[in-house]
């Protein structure tokens, strides 16, 4: 099997194994779920929006 055939994941799991990675590998899970991180509270904030928004429409 050559090196170019095992594929890494492109994603991480919460919980997968980490001791074969290299630190290059970390860094990348690393930044990917900084990515993530940012992305879920971006989501927070937009749903905080549409019900902030929808609690004013019904207000009277």
């Amino acid at each position: 099997m050559d090196d170019e055939e095992i594929k890494r994941p492109k994603t991480h799991e919460v919980g997968m194994a980490i001791d074969t990675m290299s630190v290059e590998e970390l860094t990348e899970r690393i930044g990917l779920l900084e990515a993530e991180i940012v992305r879920l509270r971006e989501a927070i904030e937009a749903r905080g929006a549409t019900r902030k928004a929808a609690e004013a429409a019904f207000k009277f």
